[in-house]
Formats: C-alpha cells, sequence, structure tokens
C-alpha cells in the first residue's frame, strides 16, 4: 500500500530500531495433539515441518521502551494461565507494560495442546513442560531482538493472493451452512508485506498479514505442522537472504484456503509456497527504502504527461502502543455445571470435542450476562497494528482499512489472551452457522468492536505527541 500526500507518494512507514530472532518451538514426540472431533487419534506419528517462534523488537530510539511482537507456530490459547505463562514471561523480561507486548498465533490446527488441563490425555503430561519450553523461547526470541535491534525502516505494501476463499456454504442437503469453500461468495484476498531495512538495504525482518484459516492439514493428517505457513515462511526467507519472516493472521472467521481439510502435507506446502510467492511478488513492487515519489511537472507530449521522480524521504518515528475494551452481552449459556453433566454422560466422540469446547469457552467468559472483549493497538509512524485474542470474520478488516485508507492496517486475531469464540455480522445470526452458534457473544458484537476499533485507532493518532519513546 502506498499513501498519497499533496504531490508525494510513498510506503506508509517508521524509523527507529529494529531487531528480529527466531526459535524453534517443535514439541516432542508423544505430545498430546488433537485438534479435530473427527480424528481418531491424540498422539501425531511425526513433524512435517518445525514450529517456529518468531519476535520482532521495536523502538524509537535506545533510552525508549520496546514492543515485542511475538508470532508463535501454534492453535489457540484455551485459558488464561496458559497465555499468560507465556506473555507475562515476556512483558517481565523486557520490563515492560502489558500493553507493549503482543503474541499472536498462527493457528495451525495440526499442533500440539498447549491447554495444561489436558494432562489426563494420552500424550498430556508432556504439555506443561512444553509450554515452558514456549516460553523461554519466546524470551530468548524477544531479548535476543532487543540486543541486536539497529537502525532501520519498517515500510508497508497491501498486495493480493487469492489463496482465501469463503468458508461459509450452504448445505445442499439440510437448512444449514456447512464450514467449507463455497466458490459463490467472495473473499477479502489483501495481502499486507511489511519490510524492515538497515540503512545499507539489508532486509532485517518481513511481516506477512494475512487472513485465511490454516485448516488445510486436518483429521486425517498425523503430523504436527505449522500448517501452509510453514512453506509460505520457507519461501519468503529463502528469496530475502534468511530474514526472519513474521506471520500475522488476520480477520479468517470467513475465510479458509480452497483445497484444505487433507492429510496430505504436500497441499500445505503448495498452499504456503502460493501465499509466499505472492508475498515476495509484493515485496518486489516495493519502492526502495526511505524512498519516496515526487510530482515534478506536466512534460507536453503526444499526450500531455505527469512526470514523477523518486526523492529520499524521512520516515515517522512516531510510536505508541495502548489497549481498550468493550463489554458486550453473551447469548444465553448453560452453566459450567450444566456442560460438565452434559459431557460426563455423553460418549459420541465429535459431541465430546464440541461439548470440552464448550465448557472452556463458558469457564473463559465467567457466569455473568456479559464479557469484556479486548484490542491492543500500535502504531508504528504512518501504520498500525490492531490485535485481539477472538476470531472476527473479515469484515473487521476491511471496514477499517475502508475508514482510514492512508494507514496500512495489520489486523491480528487470536492475538494476547483466551480466545472464546467468533465474531461474526449480525446479519448472519439467524442462520445454522457453526460460528454463530459457537460464539458466545450475542449479536452485533462484530459491529460494535469495529467501532470500538477505529476509535482507538483515531485515538492514537490525535495523541501522536504524547505516543512517542518512554511516554507511551
Amino acid at each position: 500500500m502506498t499513501t498519497t500526500t499533496s504531490s508525494t507518494h510513498g510506503h506508509p512507514s517508521f524509523q527507529g530500531l529494529i531487531g528480529a530472532a527466531q526459535r524453534d518451538i517443535t514439541p516432542p514426540a508423544g505430545i498430546y495433539a488433537r485438534s479435530w472431533g473427527a480424528a481418531k487419534h491424540d498422539v501425531h506419528d511425526g513433524v512435517h515441518r518445525p514450529l517456529t517462534c518468531t519476535a520482532v523488537v521495536l523502538r524509537a530510539g535506545e533510552n525508549d521502551l520496546p514492543l515485542a511482537l511475538i508470532a508463535l507456530d501454534l492453535g489457540w490459547w484455551k485459558r488464561a494461565e496458559d497465555e499468560w505463562l507465556v506473555r507475562g514471561a515476556v512483558i517481565a523480561a523486557l520490563g515492560v507494560d502489558d500493553a507493549r507486548v503482543i503474541v499472536t498465533m498462527a493457528h495451525t490446527h495440526a499442533g500440539p495442546s498447549i491447554d495444561r488441563s489436558d494432562h489426563d490425555r494420552p500424550g498430556g503430561h508432556l504439555v506443561a513442560a512444553y509450554l515452558e519450553q514456549v516460553r523461554d523461547a519466546a524470551v530468548a526470541a524477544a531479548t535476543e531482538a532487543l540486543r541486536t535491534a539497529c537502525p532501520a525502516e519498517l515500510a508497508w505494501e497491501y498486495g493480493h493472493c487469492a489463496l482465501a476463499r469463503n468458508r461459509d456454504l450452504p448445505d445442499p442437503l439440510k437448512p444449514r451452512t456447512l464450514c467449507g469453500f463455497n466458490p459463490d461468495l467472495p473473499a477479502d484476498d489483501t495481502l499486507l508485506v511489511g519490510r524492515a531495512t538497515r540503512t545499507d538495504g539489508t532486509i532485517v525482518a518481513t511481516i506477512v498479514n494475512y487472513a485465511c484459516h490454516p485448516t488445510t492439514l486436518a483429521w486425517e493428517n498425523h503430523l504436527i505442522s505449522p500448517d501452509y505457513v510453514g512453506a509460505m515462511r520457507a519461501t519468503v526467507q529463502a528469496g530475502t537472504g534468511g530474514a526472519p519472516c513474521a506471520f500475522l493472521l488476520g480477520a479468517c472467521g470467513d475465510l479458509g484456503p480452497r483445497e484444505q481439510y487433507t492429510g496430505d502435507t504436500s497441499v500445505a506446502d503448495r498452499n504456503g509456497a502460493y501465499l509466499g510467492a505472492c508475498a515476495l511478488a509484493t515485496l518486489v513492487g516495493m519502492l526502495p527504502p526511505r524512498t519516496r515519489l515526487a510530482f515534478s511537472g506536466a512534460i507536453e507530449s503526444g499526450a500531455p504527461l505527469a512526470a514523477w521522480r523518486s526523492e529520499p524521504t524521512q520516515p515517522a518515528r512516531t510510536i505508541g502502543a495502548s489497549t481498550f475494551a468493550i463489554e458486550h452481552p453473551l447469548k444465553p449459556l448453560p452453566s459450567v455445571a450444566e456442560i460438565t453433566d452434559e459431557l460426563a454422560r455423553c460418549t459420541d466422540p465429535v459431541l465430546i470435542e464440541r461439548l470440552r469446547r464448550k465448557l472452556g469457552v463458558r469457564r473463559a467468559v465467567g457466569d455473568g450476562s456479559t464479557a469484556p472483549i479486548r484490542g491492543w493497538v500500535w502504531r508504528l509512524g504512518d501504520a498500525v497494528l490492531l490485535a485481539h485474542p477472538h476470531e472476527a470474520y473479515s469484515l473487521l478488516q476491511t471496514e477499517l482499512r475502508a475508514r482510514t485508507p492512508s494507514r496500512a492496517i495489520a489486523v491480528m486475531n487470536l492475538s494476547n489472551g483466551t480466545s472464546v469464540g467468533y465474531l461474526p455480522p449480525a446479519a448472519l445470526y439467524d442462520r445454522d452457522l457453526y460460528q454463530v452458534w459457537q460464539t458466545p457473544y450475542a449479536r452485533e458484537v462484530l459491529e460494535r468492536f469495529t467501532d470500538a476499533c477505529a476509535s482507538a485507532i483515531d485515538r492514537t493518532f490525535s495523541t501522536s505527541t504524547a505516543m512517542n519513546g518512554s511516554n507511551a
């Protein structure tokens, strides 16, 4: 994406100190790894591709507090104490507050359990030690990224990739909606790529923000895998001199790959290679670092021509972080005791999986009639990172980008906190749709949260003088 101000045209960007580092977080053999109700196995047989922790740390100057972005090739947090074990450790290690650390999940459905309450499941005894491994890797990557941070520019550009397709398909046999590829509905194919470069042009890191469920590999898959994210990362890193690539999952509640729900890892690799190629194409199409185009006048020729010339530019150094929350009504929900009783009497494996998830959701939102929904907003120069814990429909990102077209806006699902459900549009609440009956939130949750996000972004840019360095 580029911005036009008067007679200039350039990338939304930030200049400061930027560092990146990675760690392997592949789990041990035999760990509990069941993500699908239709699966017939509880423990994986091997590893398709390693799981990775990628940290990107940014700050305005040597004496300023950092922002730390931690991207994990893992599924989703079910319990607050498990999530805080990792994020809280990074916050403590960097000596910053809650607003300045975002831990975001790739949302692979072919990963290990990260829920310590699964200790009684096959391989569940390994989960607690594995979470400590993830915690230590995140801290190590974040502190290394901070230690090695150097003067650099982070510039953003929008591209496109048709990997993501709409996944709300009307069932031809029943009055309900299936969760799978619908070729008749449009899908948001927006790709946002960030490029961090040193003053000599060397790439420090890349960031790929894209909305598409990593559900290529499903119940027939027996291997630990980052799904398409692994091949995407390998493709981008190979094309950028090995610079770490952080994947940020966008608002993908209604989006998934055309080819999915398979045990064939080559399909996941093909999906990832496609996204990686699109990301590299977007990078190739960007202007050189710290450069913009300026209108230099009209040239009279066979047609009157508009001449633009490249010129150096100084990226913004404004940086800041804040949080916000809304309180939203819950749908009528059974109590923890009622779900527990139903689960004890259930013998169907698919229904057991659904009830276990429902129980986790009820415990997470509590026994009240409303529950808070938090969001995190970072300003990085002319760009915005917007993070939240749930699974919003793509309307969240398309609406926010439409409201502020001059900004690069990276929206991140499944970040910071327990994920309890989907945020679907109000118009879908009258349909028999998984995302609607799964969510604990009542109608209009997406619309209200979108408005809150837009207001938070507006506040971020209206208070820029208070958001530099350690004062943010």
